[in-house]
């Protein structure tokens, strides 16, 4: 980071224009003939005239660094400290094999909800500021994809790895529920939340949806569902052995009520999401939701740079004087 600690003394530079101007009138020879002139204008100058004529370029040269030393320019790093806890916000996310259902639309392109979910989840990131955010991803099985961080970089990067199926083909709710819990515990906040999205029926796991949601109740967690997905059948890409790839339409059911139950229990709210405006209006309503006031200190270190301007003035000067006086004196 670079600035110019006094910057007022800039306004010196317009005593520059203002002495050359000066020095130009009082050095005007009178009038020559027309003959005179031409007889001088094609002889070629010295290497002595021309170094005597650039012996003021060098006292303005000077004069520009000097200038540029006063208005101290300096060179340093800024720093932000995050004095607020923010919220404690962990995405539960579905990667089961229902998931790859190709019933969403981005930029007029056909494509599956997990990448529908990934898009979304990665604006609603963008919009926080300050609060700790992890993710758990779950399908038979439920594990921790990123514990909680402000590395929102890291958060999007993962994101982007995700694949479908990587946790199991079938729908572990409970567990998903029971380990964003367990990640919750190691930071303390006075907010905590839990934005679990999932197409499917918990038909997995090892807790139950009913006594991972009492156990959040307990620990005062806030839990946010979004069912996401058209309703009735989906389309599916599927690799048929003889046929190859074709699509094909299977029927895809939530369990709107289980997840009506989780939130209501916890506080939170329950969302349908059938097209991506939907679920980008979901993010937004949870973002304006679950905000906390973020305080920020802010402070800066900066070097002085003046001496990289001030030296070289000062041998420019000191050039200046030495040839003015010298092989260059000008007697009146």
């Amino acid at each position: 980071m670079f600035r110019f600690a006094s910057s007022y003394f800039f306004l010196l530079l317009g005593v520059i224009p203002a002495a050359i101007f000066y020095r130009n009138r009082r050095q005007m020879s009178p009038a020559m003939s027309v003959s005179g002139l031409s007889a001088v204008r094609n002889l070629w100058p010295s290497p002595f005239l021309i170094i005597q004529r650039m012996l003021p370029i060098l006292k303005y040269a000077a004069l520009c660094l000097m200038i540029l030393a006063m208005a101290r320019p300096q060179s340093g790093t800024r720093k932000e400290n995050v004095l607020t806890e923010g919220v404690n916000i962990l995405l539960a996310v579905d990667l089961s094999e229902s998931m790859a259902a190709l019933d969403f639309r981005r930029e007029g392109k056909i494509v599956n909800r997990l990448e529908a979910v990934k898009g979304v989840i990665q604006e609603f990131v963008a919009k926080r500021n300050g609060d700790r955010i992890g993710m758990v991803v779950f399908g038979s099985e439920a594990y921790t994809q990123l514990p909680l961080t402000r590395d929102y970089n890291s958060i999007v990067s993962i994101l982007d790895r995700l694949k479908i199926g990587a946790a199991g083909p079938s729908t572990a709710i409970g567990d998903a529920i029971g380990i964003s819990l367990k990640r919750i515990e190691d930071i303390e906040s006075k907010s905590n939340i839990i934005i679990l999205l999932t197409d499917g029926e918990s038909n997995a796991g090892e807790l139950s949806p009913d006594n991972a949601t009492d156990i959040a109740v307990h620990k005062k967690v806030k839990i946010y569902t979004i069912g996401v997905g058209t309703r009735g059948e989906a389309p599916f890409l599927i690799n048929h052995p003889i046929f190859g790839e074709r699509y094909v339409r299977q029927r895809v059911t939530i369990d709107e009520k289980s997840l009506k139950t989780i939130a209501e229990k916890t506080g939170g709210l329950y969302f349908r999401a059938e097209n991506i405006e939907g679920l980008q209006q979901i993010y937004d309503t949870i973002d304006k939701l679950e905000k906390t006031e973020v305080k920020v200190e802010i402070f800066a270190e900066y070097n002085e740079l003046y001496s990289y301007f001030l030296i070289p003035a000062f041998v420019i000067i000191g050039l200046w004087i030495i040839l003015s006086n010298t092989r260059f004196l000008r007697v009146p």
